[in-house]
């Protein structure tokens, strides 16, 4: 593989592929009071995500693709299977995500194999739009949900309509995107927008200014504000007016990344039986990870004559987020938790 294409597929299926399964099984069982999948199974699909990992480096292709493309329909049964059980069809959808993430992995593979007709960078493109897809949805459950618990006098009633219309645009605008021709340019512009606008919308329902003294809430008000931000250049770049690079990077870096960090803090604290509360090395890491961000979409369009230089600042500032969550948290999910409850 071209390191471009090893880099957007591990970043996608490797990294968030990965948050998403934990997500959803966490998710999974507070939804449905059921057991996940734990001890030998659970280890069994870590060893199965790593496998691809590592072969990915040095493996025949062949072998690659089909340890990379198990994973995501595996964890896809598990999930429907659970959520059969428990009567929840509300969240059934989410396992038919899962199947369309697989398909786009299978896609990838096959166009790098040259068995499909279709541009692997399309591919990685298909899972980015499914990804934004879930947290839209996600989002719009857990962010007003923390806010409301930090400031007690905050009250977010969800408006039907706007959620509705916030998902719907957001989905559309993402596949014609995707897969519309050339010739519908102007009007893949109009529905990002919206889509956009709609998204800055939802956000302001949210009060994102009185969380500014709640980090664990601020982070993921910031994360979320990249939504508007990604499809607004994703519209600009429809109308040849910015590289679609810097869409893509708002939506990965600035919006998922972001997102992520924010949830894996919040619940690595809380199934470890710590306070919900962040402090400095968080607020650190929250601060670089939002700088990461920012040298990766708004340096390379102020001076694109710096971009490399502002990819190796994005990388930096990247890898040292996650370095001290690594550092941080690691030693904490590696042990029971404090107060002796299951985790």
């Amino acid at each position: 593989m071209a390191p471009l294409l090893w880099h957007a597929h591990e970043m996608l299926y490797g990294f968030v592929g990965a948050v998403v399964i934990g997500f959803l099984m966490t998710a999974g069982k507070a939804w449905t009071g059921l057991a996940t999948p734990r001890g030998a199974q659970l280890g069994a699909l870590a060893g199965l995500w790593l496998s691809a990992r590592v072969a990915a480096l040095g493996a025949p292709y062949l072998v690659y693709a089909v340890l990379d493309v198990a994973l995501l329909p595996l964890v896809s049964v598990v999930l429907a299977r659970l959520l059969l059980r428990a009567g929840n069809y509300r969240n059934l959808p989410l396992a038919g995500l899962l199947l369309l993430m697989a398909f786009a992995n299978a896609a990838f593979h096959g166009s790098v194999l040259g068995w499909v007709e279709w541009s692997p960078l399309s591919a990685l493109h298909a899972m980015l739009a499914l990804i934004i897809v879930l947290e839209c949805v996600m989002a719009g459950r857990v962010i007003p949900a923390f806010t409301m618990a930090a400031l007690p006098g905050v009250h977010i009633k969800a408006l039907p309509w706007l959620e509705r219309s916030v998902l719907a645009h957001t989905t559309i605008g993402l596949a014609l995107w995707l897969f519309a021709p050339a010739d519908f340019a102007p009007i893949n512009a109009l529905v990002l927008a919206l889509a956009a606008g709609l998204h800055l919308v939802r956000q302001w329902r949210w009060s994102p200014w009185a969380t500014r003294k709640r980090p664990m809430v601020w982070v993921l008000q910031i994360a979320y504000l990249w939504f508007a931000i990604g499809l607004g250049l994703l519209a600009l770049s429809e109308l040849g007016w910015v590289g679609v690079s810097a869409g893509i990077h708002s939506l990965a870096v600035g919006a998922t990344a972001t997102l992520v960090l924010g949830m894996m803090t919040r619940t690595a604290r809380g199934h470890t039986g710590r306070p919900v509360q962040a402090g400095r090395i968080e607020i650190a890491a929250f601060a670089l990870l939002i700088a990461a961000a920012l040298c990766r979409v708004v340096w390379p369009l102020a001076m694109p004559s710096q971009t490399a230089w502002a990819l190796l600042c994005a990388a930096a500032t990247w890898a040292a987020a996650f370095g001290l969550y690594a550092l941080t948290y690691g030693p904490w999910l590696l042990q029971t938790r404090l107060d002796g409850r299951d985790g």
